[in-house]
């Protein structure tokens, strides 16, 4: 079944009030240099698991997110302010996370909308994935789990393992394999003694995926890594941190992402790391070799996230159809009607 974009153009509507139809948010927080992809990324995802189920996607925005000029144009050409999500019905929401600039979460701009949207969701929706740095805020805002920072970026592909019976894993192969890219780190006994339940974990990641489900609440997903990466999403990342090292942004030039490219592109990509060591310059960057190391990536996470995110929609559908039905879930927004377009 098809998936609708919600492009915030004036033009007709569809009414998504059948049992098979839901209504999904996304509140993409990814800074402008990220944020296309990321809205990309969940697209790409949530098309490969509706199945029998006709999915509408709502884009919202944060607007206290430090973004350029231009970044803000394209968010406002696209996306709904997160003010007018608290009278938008939802079966369920993906919260994006983005990149970390205060050392403590509480002093980041955007923090008292994403504690209000922690707040909202228990109640307003189903179920909400959290992800990576908005896991992070939830389970802070919500029972004052502090995350703590990592010696070093923990930036690749882990082996991680299953280690619970839960719905949202039915399908998924014991062993797995998921991207991480992070700075900071939630600590087991806490989230268990809060009443988290671990889904899966990493020797070398730590916690990957886990829930809390309270009565009556909306089940928090939370993710410390990405299943939603595409194939070349770290290695845009890593692009991006040497560029920020040969142009002296940052002291070290960043280690490789674990487990990620094949043995030839390691090579390559060790041989460029030790150039742009010893030939320290920001023009360095357009010879960083992108061809060469996108066609040694094998994406070995997809697998896992489409099983696990087609279980995700099965739980919205499984709760839209123990409820009664809403009685409008299309409004028509303060800035006119939205324009339906298939992906």
């Amino acid at each position: 079944m098809p998936l609708f974009l919600d492009t915030m153009r004036p033009g007709s509507t569809v009414d998504l009030r059948g049992r098979n139809c839901l209504t999904v948010g996304l509140v993409n927080n990814m800074p402008d240099a990220a944020y296309e992809a990321t809205e990309r990324q969940f697209l790409d995802l949530l098309r490969a698991v509706t199945g029998d189920v006709v999915v509408y996607l709502k884009l919202f925005s944060i607007p206290e997110v430090p973004r350029a000029a231009g970044g803000r144009q394209g968010i406002a050409a696209r996306y709904r302010d997160i003010g007018e999500l608290w009278d938008t019905p939802l079966d369920g929401l993906i919260v994006s996370g983005t990149e970390p600039r205060a050392a403590r979460l509480e002093d980041e701009p955007y923090w008292p909308a994403l504690t209000k949207l922690v707040d909202w969701t228990r109640h307003n929706t189903s179920s909400t994935i959290w992800s990576c740095l908005a896991a992070h805020a939830a389970v802070l805002h919500a029972d004052g789990i502090e995350r703590r920072p990592l010696e070093d970026k923990l930036f690749g592909v882990f082996d991680c393992e299953t280690v619970a019976d839960h719905p949202l894993l039915a399908g998924v192969a014991r062993g797995l394999r998921v991207p991480h890219s992070r700075i900071n780190d939630l600590p087991e006994p806490s989230l268990r003694s809060s009443g988290y339940q671990v889904l899966s974990r990493s020797g070398a990641a730590g916690v990957d995926a886990f829930v809390k489900a309270e009565q009556d609440s909306s089940l928090f997903v939370f993710f410390q890594g990405h299943p939603e990466y595409g194939d070349d999403s770290l290695l845009r990342e890593y692009r991006r941190d040497v560029g920020r090292f040969l142009r002296g942004e940052c002291e070290n030039c960043p280690a490789l992402p674990q487990g990620y490219f094949g043995d030839e592109a390691t090579v390559v990509a060790n041989g460029f790391r030790a150039w742009a060591i010893t030939d320290r310059r920001p023009s360095l960057i357009t010879d960083f070799p992108m061809d060469a190391l996108e066609a040694g990536v094998e994406n070995t996470w997809r697998r896992f996230a489409i099983d696990v995110y087609r279980n995700w929609i099965a739980h919205l559908k499984g709760h839209k159809a123990e409820r009664p039905p809403l009685k409008d879930l299309v409004h028509r927004s303060r800035r006119g009607s939205s324009r339906m377009s298939a992906g």
